[in-house]
């Protein structure tokens, strides 16, 4: 073979591999695209949104700059604590009256966000509260003063409203219930008094209680809420309100991810009443727990939904219509009770006067009772003495008048717990020394040989079921037996 064909044969083994180089990748490529090709979100979330900027387009022009002043009163005005005579007061004036503290301006910053186009602006309570002055500054840079329509410390919502603005745009209000933990989110806020900024994140979690008062009931966002996006609209991905952000957990003051909305559906029930400047709140009479796993073995409960009744109030709605400690209410009105937190929300929403169907489980059956809401008011809610220590981890004692004035006692017969052994089981399950023993597994218990016979019962391994008063209240608390 010449030098000319080895040339010409290994020129066409180089374009044979070439070409089969092309036309593999060229299957491949139909085969299975490059990614580059494909959408940044079609891989594993489908519906995640490319982008909110049209949501932000489209709800930006609804979020207010609410700015307050708040006169702080110093002591400038306060009397002198002299009389017109005396020697010191021409000393006290001259050396010390320009050190005196005088009335300051507090001023402060929070968002809103427009719900109707007659002007009512929604807020929280802690933005305008015991402001002497607020103004409103719209997105097209237009200010308006604003007046306070009605206010709920309890849940820190508050109506405001102003007047001569045309073009408004309100935010539609959508549902809090349907939403779901993993939803997309984005918080619309003024913080720092920058101007509207946008954050998106997802829904941490439901159902909140963050200790701010009874009607804790939080959306936990991972969406950023700083300084001033109090009161700021928090949206759900087809732009309607679900929660009014509120509150954040930060040890530094900024967003660490965990921030705190209050549930639109809330908001929307106390609209009406916030309208008319003034909200009435619906009264049951029950104090109630959550129930622990324990408790519902103890029940005999299918599961722990519901909230378990640990105290009637005497003469209130709930004893008037016949429930009892021990009940679990499960049903109010024709909604599902599942978390023991849901009832003094939907009971406060309730009309005054309306009577409503209450459903429990008692002693393990369902029973049904028509219960007349009232008005909620203001914050309603020396012989020798025979010893008793049990495996348990407590002593018990029977109480006397001089016993119960000794150790401040509201009651002056009964049981109450002395001592609570350290690391024992009474300890863990939270019974403490004061604590007053009404009932052991629902059976009344009023003196140590009741109590003894009682806990002489159970073996190693049983979980007791104790109904004690502790400063006025009752609680249910289980205590397992030792093995």
């Amino acid at each position: 073979m010449t030098d000319k064909s080895k040339t010409l044969k290994k020129s066409s083994i180089v374009v044979w591999t070439l070409c089969c180089l092309i036309l593999g990748f060229a299957a491949a490529t139909l085969l299975d695209p490059i990614s580059e090709t494909k959408a940044q979100t079609s891989t594993l979330l489908p519906a995640a949104p490319g982008s909110f900027s049209q949501l932000a387009k489209k709800a930006s022009p609804s979020v207010v700059n609410i700015r307050t002043v708040k006169v702080v009163k110093g002591m400038g005005r306060s009397p002198m604590p002299f009389s017109q005579n005396d020697q010191f007061k021409d000393f006290f004036e001259r050396f010390f009256k320009d050190q005196m503290p005088k009335d300051f301006k507090q001023r402060s910053l929070g968002t809103g966000f427009i719900i109707d186009k007659a002007g009512f602006i929604l807020t929280n309570n802690h933005v305008v509260e015991k402001a002497d002055e607020i103004k409103v500054r719209l997105s097209d840079e237009r200010e308006f003063t604003a007046k306070i329509i009605g206010r709920d410390p309890k849940t820190d919502l508050a109506l405001i409203s102003i007047e001569g603005a045309s073009n408004l745009t309100p935010l539609s209000l959508g549902d809090s219930d349907i939403l779901e933990v993993g939803d997309w989110v984005v918080a619309i806020g003024n913080p720092f008094g920058l101007g509207n900024t946008v954050t998106a994140g997802i829904v941490s979690a439901k159902y909140r209680q963050i200790g701010a008062g009874s009607y804790d009931n939080f959306i936990q966002t991972d969406a950023s809420i700083n300084p001033g996006n109090s009161g700021g609209p928090l949206l759900n991905s087809a732009g309607e309100v679900i929660g009014i952000n509120t509150a954040i957990f930060s040890q530094g003051g900024g967003s660490v991810g965990i921030g705190f909305a209050i549930p639109v559906n809330m908001a929307k029930d106390l609209l009406p009443q916030l309208k008319k400047g003034k909200v009435i709140r619906g009264w049951l009479g029950v104090m109630i727990q959550k129930i622990s796993s324990d408790l519902k073995d103890k029940l005999r409960l299918k599961d722990e939904k519901g909230a378990l009744v640990a105290d009637v109030i005497a003469d209130g709605p709930a004893e008037k219509a016949g429930l009892k400690r021990g009940d679990v209410i499960v049903s109010f009105d024709g909604k599902e009770i599942k978390e023991t937190h849901e009832l003094p929300y939907v009971v406060a929403a309730t009309p005054v006067g309306k009577k409503v169907e209450v459903e429990v489980i008692r002693k393990g059956l369902k029973k049904s009772f028509d219960v007349k809401i009232e008005e909620l008011k203001g914050d309603k809610e020396s012989p020798a003495v025979r010893e008793e220590r049990t495996n348990l981890g407590l002593t018990v004692k029977e109480i006397t008048p001089e016993l119960a004035k000794n150790l401040r006692l509201p009651d002056t017969s009964g049981l109450v717990v002395f001592q609570v052994k350290d690391n024992s089981p009474a300890a863990e399950a939270g019974i403490s020394p004061g604590d007053i023993i009404l009932e052991v597994d629902q059976d009344p218990v009023n003196d140590i040989a009741q109590f003894s016979r009682k806990i002489d019962t159970y073996k190693s391994g049983d979980t007791v079921l104790f109904l004690i008063k502790r400063r006025g209240a009752t609680l249910y608390l289980t205590v397992k037996v030792e093995e």
